[in-house]
């Protein structure tokens, strides 16, 4: 009996640090929690480092904090740090995998408060999706509370460029196109 209950809090332990792995942007000194899902290793936040371009959720600083920057396409294929990357269709494609496939990966990915509606998710992987919303290319922001698009390397045949998509009405995720000078959020992953 002892045996187990000590293996259970060493479990337990395990989990703890495993939650509070952090990495710190050199280039402004910016923690983000991270999150090891399968052999992926995700920022558990969206990147919140400041360029020309950039914009905050709904236009104010105050949600910065909360949901990291938007970035149009070309400023995010550029944007992470030294030794990440922005995910491709294959890495996002690998992450819903491994939360469970494409119809429960939405309600797995998103966090478990601050979507309207109900839709808040289990956040069972740490992955603590935000619904950020996003900036159209009018400059008009939309979406937030019911909406994390994060941007993808990829651009189709078209001239778009890929996004995962989790809303909050829907327990899916999925891979969506839209136009590259729309802000949209980024994940980092390696």
């Amino acid at each position: 009996m002892r045996s187990i209950v000590l293996l259970t809090l060493i479990s337990l332990v395990a989990l703890m640090v495993a939650c509070s792995e952090s990495f710190t942007d050199s280039r402004d000194g910016r923690s983000y929690d991270i999150v090891q899902i399968g052999s992926q290793t995700w920022m558990a936040e969206n990147l919140n480092y400041e360029v020309e371009g950039s914009a905050c959720p709904e236009g104010g600083n105050r949600n910065c904090s909360r949901y990291g920057r938007l970035y149009t396409w070309d400023v995010a294929r550029t944007i992470c740090p030294e030794g990440w990357h922005l995910p491709d269709s294959a890495d996002f494609e690998q992450l819903i995998a491994n939360v469970g496939g494409a119809e429960v990966a939405g309600y797995a990915l998103k966090s478990t408060s601050g979507w309207f509606k109900k839709g808040n998710g289990s956040d069972d992987f740490g992955f603590n999706a935000l619904p950020a919303g996003y900036r159209l290319g009018s400059g008009k922001f939309d979406g937030i509370g019911g909406y994390a698009h994060i941007w993808s390397a990829v651009e189709t045949p078209e001239g778009l460029a890929y996004y995962m998509l989790l809303d909050f009405s829907i327990k899916a995720a999925k891979l969506s196109a839209f136009g590259k000078d729309e802000a949209r959020s980024v994940r980092c992953v390696k």
